[in-house]
């Protein structure tokens, strides 16, 4: 702890006490959590591998695939390996820069998710319902234009978030009830007024993830009208199958996230939003590979031809 000079004692450092369990169980869930991170990293890799190297993934949907993989290896790494340090040690520090870096990066690569499902959802929307125009709606200076404005959103808002939020004080605990710096752990123990915090994370979070949510139910909206056309079952069931992996990723996110953000903050309800914090943000990075390449052939195919090329 540090003294200032109006003797409110500041806060260098913070404590992370992320599941209250017993030891054991600790341990545990720190051996689960390793495998999904390793599988994580590896899935993600892989993806993206694939997609650099195989000119037939060298599409739009593709590319927005692979860039939520580099988002999911990132995020994964951000949060995974200080979480697994405190499972196995019940509690873990973090420095006071340590958990802003921290909480940048999550709140950047959260929203820069939010906003590549949507922008992945309106690929969709397009390649489905005006198939003809695809080729030139989905041109490849407008996909790197859109994937420029996912991270500089997310960069931007997040900046604004975790400077305003490190902007209070510190001084009453260090002690979060978390496993990762997070805006609502973080308000809960400043010793200062966060009434303007809460009102600017409330607005700048709705102003991120409301036009995502309009975007992506707008589409399948349009999406599953013009399957109801389609006479072709062959051609429905196509439909169908493209959407399905994206339909599934969105609502395991947004419903997650809604929980944790949405559920009535208590004692007794604290473990259970922290596990699906770490669904979030390590255990939908592992999905999200296994969901994309178990229902996509092309990927499928891709994985085999690659495994048989190296025995």
């Amino acid at each position: 702890m540090a003294i200032s000079e109006d003797n409110h004692s500041l806060i260098n450092e913070f404590v992370l006490i992320g599941f209250s369990g017993e030891p054991y169980q600790n341990v545990c869930l720190f051996f689960v959590f390793l495998i999904v991170y390793i599988v994580s990293l590896l899935g993600n890799i892989g993806i993206i591998y694939l997609v650099c190297n195989n000119i037939k993934f060298h599409t739009p949907m593709y590319f927005f695939l692979s860039n939520l993989s580099v988002i999911d290896v990132v995020y994964a790494s951000d949060i995974a390996p200080k979480m697994l340090v405190g499972l196995y040690f019940s509690k873990t520090t973090i420095s006071y820069l340590g958990c802003a870096i921290q909480l940048f990066i999550f709140c950047a690569l959260g929203s820069n998710e939010c906003i590549l499902f949507a922008i992945m959802a309106y690929d969709r929307y397009v390649a489905i319902c005006n198939p003809l125009h695809y080729n030139l709606t989905m041109q490849k200076k407008t996909c790197l234009a859109l994937m420029l404005g996912v991270y500089s959103t997310g960069l931007i808002h997040s900046l604004i978030e975790t400077s305003c939020t490190f902007h209070l004080s510190f001084c009453s605990s260090n002690i979060l009830y978390h496993f990762v710096c997070d805006f609502p752990p973080l308000l809960s123990i400043s010793c200062t007024d966060t009434t303007i915090n809460e009102i600017v994370l409330f607005v700048f979070s709705s102003s991120v993830t409301t036009p995502c949510i309009v975007l992506i139910i707008g589409s399948y909206m349009s999406i599953f009208v013009t399957i109801l056309k389609i006479t072709a079952p062959e051609g429905r069931q196509k439909a169908y199958s493209t959407c399905a992996s994206h339909m599934i990723a969105v609502t395991l996110l947004y419903s997650t996230v809604l929980y944790v953000y949405l559920a009535p903050k208590s004692p007794s309800s604290r473990n259970n939003v922290n596990m699906a914090t770490v669904f979030y943000t390590v255990v939908l990075p592992m999905l999200n590979p296994l969901i994309y390449s178990l229902r996509n052939k092309d990927i499928k195919l891709a994985i085999i031809q690659l495994f048989q090329s190296k025995l």
